[in-house]
């Protein structure tokens, strides 16, 4: 093997691309997807929702703009392995702190860069995610055949619980910016930074609290609203976060969920959870308010949605339930509400610091449910 072809890509499926070593030199295991976004690599390598995933990138050509430490969605890469078609040579930007290539070692990030993007990203289109490896320097000299069978002897993301692996071991609080308006407990179910911004520039203090925080610690701070974040693996592994957001919406609290809190919201509403196919993960998802009609371009990162009736109210513990949102891909629940409670959910991520903003509105809409709770206290 040359010193080009110093890497391979495995799929359980026994698909192998070979190609050259990019990032730390090792081995690595995880779910292979894609995304599709044309901007904000360093977002995506952050966000806790990528944890044991091995994620390839569409865009052909990655690191041009290096890394800094302003856009970090956590404190540190979260991906299992980086797939990449063709890595920038030089880091160009004002910005830049780094490289990526540099940042992946340091961080021992085991990636690879290969000519066939294309062919990889068709072939889970037609296939699905599935496990995968990544294999590099002395890792990639082994067969073939004994590599694929390591893959498939690896944990799959159906039943893993990483929330609370991803999760702050300690709450911490994120001050409102100018006047405080209100103060919301957000569980940290892989939340990202970008996130408790959105909200402390609407004048909100945020108490950021651990995912296995229950219902008890989160009303203890006495919150004019409760967020549920997004997060990495299977929701039905998450039963804590559930029982604890049962508790929140028995006291009434305000509730606003994003992606996996969504999956968490869809749950304790008594709805069931599935994992997709291919899922959605990538800036450029058309979702469509049933409402409205309006349709909003936005940023997804998940494998799993809530199964629910689209046609109509649903019946839940708290009353009637009804689907908000839905993806005009593949017509799966992108929002859920109770229409008579205040609490709902996106299935989509309203904070989307590399965009779009077509959905930032929803943390106003957060905020008008808080002050009309407030009020209705007051009365």
């Amino acid at each position: 093997m040359s010193a080009q072809d110093s890497a391979l890509l495995v799929l359980e499926d026994g698909r192998v691309f070979r190609g050259a070593g990019y990032g730390a030199e090792g081995e690595t295991f995880g779910e292979m997807v894609f995304n599709t976004g044309m901007t904000g690599y360093q977002e995506t390598l952050t966000d806790p929702s990528y944890a044991r995933q091995i994620v390839a990138m569409t865009s052909p050509h990655i690191g041009n703009t290096g890394v800094n430490e302003d856009d970090p969605e956590s404190r540190r890469i979260q991906v299992a392995g980086y797939v990449v078609r063709e890595p920038a040579r030089v880091a160009s930007s004002w910005r830049a702190t780094g490289s990526l290539g540099a940042a992946l070692r340091e961080q021992g990030v085991v990636g690879i860069a290969i000519p066939g993007t294309r062919a990889l990203t068709r072939h889970l289109r037609d296939r699905g995610a599935m496990r995968a490896g990544i294999f590099s320097g002395a890792a990639a000299a082994a067969p073939e055949a004994e590599l694929v069978e390591r893959v498939k002897a690896s944990p799959s993301m159906e039943g893993a619980d990483l929330a609370r692996d991803v999760s702050t071991p300690e709450p911490y609080v994120v001050p409102a910016i100018g006047e405080k308006r209100f103060t919301v407990a957000a569980v940290d179910l892989g939340i990202k930074s970008m996130t408790p911004h959105r909200m402390a520039e609407r004048g909100v203090e945020v108490h950021v609290l651990p995912a296995t925080s229950s219902a008890e610690d989160i009303l203890r701070l006495d919150p004019d609203g409760v967020f549920f974040s997004n997060g990495p693996g299977d929701p039905a592994a998450a039963t804590y976060a559930v029982d604890a957001l049962r508790g929140v919406l028995d006291a009434g609290k305000p509730f606003f969920g994003i992606c996996f809190g969504n999956q968490i919201f869809g749950r304790a509403l008594g709805l069931g959870t599935y994992k997709l196919r291919f899922g959605h993960r990538g800036i450029n998802q058309p979702v469509q308010d049933r409402g409205t009609g309006r349709v909003d371009v936005s940023a997804h990162n998940h494998g799993f949605a809530v199964e629910a009736p689209v046609d109509g109210p649903f019946d839940t513990p708290y009353g009637p339930g009804e689907v908000t949102h839905v993806n005009l891909n593949d017509g799966c629940v992108e929002g859920l509400r109770l229409i008579d409670r205040p609490a709902f959910s996106v299935q989509y991520h309203p904070e989307a610091a590399a965009g779009p903003h077509d959905a930032s509105g929803l943390f106003d809409r957060f905020c008008e449910l808080m002050q009309g709770s407030r009020k209705e206290v007051a009365e």
